[in-house]
């Protein structure tokens, strides 16, 4: 199956193009269609599958589809568990309407308060949020819920486990119950099911198996290290691989990632830096840059671990290691991508 089979508007048609992409995913084949007849959906699939644009490529669509309310407020809203994850959303959003008149913002906590509460009183088509800061906003008064025709919850599993499920009932009680609900999700058992039942409405269910994913496409390397020069030399050497096209350097730090972001260009190399405290449009020029294949290696903290995808990305080394194994499969899933091939070094 090819993208232009999926009944998209021909300008998000355009902008897929523009990525690269040609065929959608399994989770985007199941998901796309069921979203567009408008039904309720509850999805889980591996990372690395497209599992972003399975929801923001159809939801895009039902948009440039339907006439808006008059008012203000979202017509879409979004959450997603952290600030990062929600960035990353934002950034999908905006490759996707290159063509398009959209509207979107974030409303994330660590940020402030004034530019959000501008943001709220205007018309929006997409509003990605956290659940924290969006409920300060609501219980201020600040947010119309009238034009809201579409709730999507992302890494809802996430959400669950941070301890969000009040904040979650609570917003969606206020959203019109004639809307379509989406719900993303590592699981779809335990209290995912009671949060789906209380929300969804006969919602289709999409199980993508493999979620526990095996990156069999990624050929892992560990290395080991003396001490931080020879850390240093051991990336040199990884850089300098003929094969590599493109790479990303996890930090596990944003300072880390900014100044070693520095010593790679002080050695010629065409780099940059990724990280939760570059405004959003400064994070989007990167992601763009690297989509153009303008910046060879970024060096990047978690937030690159998801939803960035990157055909041309070859390499994935680990200069700090991650905390948590979940973060490691997500980190080495940016390589490997769509059927190439990849590797990863740590």
């Amino acid at each position: 199956m090819l993208f232009d089979q999926l009944g998209l508007h021909p300008k998000i048609l355009k902008s897929i193009q523009d990525q690269g992409f040609t065929e959608p995913s399994d989770i985007q084949q199941k998901a796309v269609p069921l979203i567009l007849e408008g039904k309720d959906v509850m999805a889980s699939a591996p990372t690395g599958t497209g599992k972003t644009a399975a929801f923001v490529l159809p939801a895009l669509h039902i948009l440039t589809q339907t006439e808006p309310v008059e008012g203000n407020g979202p017509r879409v809203l979004v959450l997603t568990p952290t600030r990062e994850l929600a960035g990353q959303v934002s950034d999908n959003i905006y490759q996707f309407t290159k063509y398009l008149r959209m509207r979107s913002t974030t409303i994330v906590g660590g940020m402030p308060y004034p530019p959000q509460m501008r943001a709220l009183r205007q018309s929006i088509d997409f509003l990605v949020a956290t659940p924290g800061r969006f409920i300060d906003h609501m219980e201020a008064g600040r947010v119309d819920f009238s034009r809201v025709q579409m709730l999507i919850l992302d890494e809802a599993d996430r959400m669950l486990d941070m301890g969000f499920v009040d904040e979650v009932m609570r917003i969606a009680k206020e959203i019109p119950a004639a809307r379509q609900t989406l719900l993303f999700s590592a699981t779809l058992e335990g209290q995912i099911e009671k949060v789906a039942r209380a929300l969804l409405n006969e919602p289709e269910r999409i199980q993508i198996s493999g979620v526990k994913i095996k990156h069999d496409s990624i050929t892992q390397h560990m290395l080991q290290a003396d001490d931080f020069r020879h850390k240093r030399k051991l990336l040199d050497h990884v850089l300098a691989d003929e094969s590599l096209q493109q790479a990303i350097v996890f930090t596990s730090t944003k300072k880390g990632a900014d100044s070693l972001a520095e010593k790679l260009k002080d050695d010629g190399h065409a780099c940059a830096a990724l990280h939760g405290d570059m405004r959003q449009s400064m994070r989007r020029r990167v992601i763009e840059q690297m989509q153009r294949q303008r910046i060879k290696v970024l060096v990047a903290t978690d937030v690159a671990a998801r939803g960035l995808d990157i055909r041309t990305l070859s390499h994935v080394v680990n200069f700090d290691l991650p905390m948590q194994a979940e973060d490691y499969v997500h980190r080495i899933g940016r390589t490997g991508r769509g059927g190439s091939t990849g590797f990863a070094y740590s």
